[in-house]
């Protein structure tokens, strides 16, 4: 009997490959079968998943520097925890255009609060459909920065800062998709207020991640986070900017003119 997965030899009794450390499967797929194994992959405990989760809370330099270091069974690997990300992003997006429909930015009681209201709801509802995109884009700039700011530390390339970066990032967005779903599907989504702490959580989070993955002493640290957030501010509002010279050239602010 061959194994399924890398088609070695299997020796007789054994319930998992010695080549490739599958597990052997000898009964047919059926309905209780199938609700096992998923339970199994998703809902015990001491799956992967559930262990990357919690281990990027307290330990997210070590998830990244295993992963790096060649450990890749003991917790999900990069690419499949970012396309988790991706996958719940978009679950975010269906929930938000579901029931986030009433989400207002204004007052709109007045037709300058209407208008305004709706250049705001244009451009959260853009971000919204785009934002896997978005997070996508996220990642290299984040590592690019980290790779100029941390520059004296030369202990990790930039690949493997891109790899730290897929996880934070990807563990923030499952977070950020998780809380956000649920709050919109309660009725008690502010947005100012959630934007905010959001903001505050992420830089708290990656000065938190950074420090430990480079293992550097608080007042080194603070000085790296300080010139990182600076380069990102600056990135920020040049992208600000530049969206705001499109929208003005497509006649997004037309609305809020005419009002005015």
């Amino acid at each position: 009997m061959q194994c399924k997965n890398c088609e070695n030899e299997l020796k007789e009794g054994h319930d998992y490959c010695s080549n490739c450390g599958a597990r052997v499967i000898r009964n047919r797929l059926t309905v209780k079968g199938l609700f096992h194994h998923i339970s199994e992959t998703y809902f015990n405990y001491d799956n992967k998943l559930l262990c990357t989760f919690n281990m990027m809370f307290s330990d997210p330099d070590k998830v990244a520097s295993d992963y790096i270091s060649g450990v890749r069974k003991r917790y999900v690997d990069v690419i499949s925890y970012f396309a988790l990300a991706l996958t719940l992003s978009g679950l975010q997006i269906f929930i938000l255009n579901k029931f986030g429909e009433k989400l207002e930015f204004y007052d709109t009681s007045t037709e300058l609060g209407r208008r305004q209201n709706a250049v705001s709801q244009g451009i959260f509802n853009f971000t919204i459909d785009y934002q896997s995109l978005v997070m996508m884009a996220y990642v290299p700039i984040y590592a690019l920065i980290a790779r100029l700011v941390f520059w004296k530390y030369r202990q990790y390339n930039f690949t493997e800062i891109l790899v730290f970066f897929l996880y934070t990032q990807a563990h923030l967005s499952i977070l950020s998709a998780l809380i956000t779903s649920f709050m919109t599907m309660m009725g008690e989504m502010a947005i100012g207020v959630f934007g905010i702490g959001v903001i505050i959580f992420q830089m708290a989070y990656y000065y938190y991640a950074l420090q430990k993955f480079y293992q550097l002493t608080t007042r080194i640290m603070l000085y790296r986070t300080l010139r990182f957030f600076l380069i990102l501010i600056v990135l920020a509002i040049i992208a600000i900017a530049i969206t705001s010279i499109y929208m003005i050239q497509s006649g997004a602010f037309d609305h809020l003119k005419e009002a005015q």
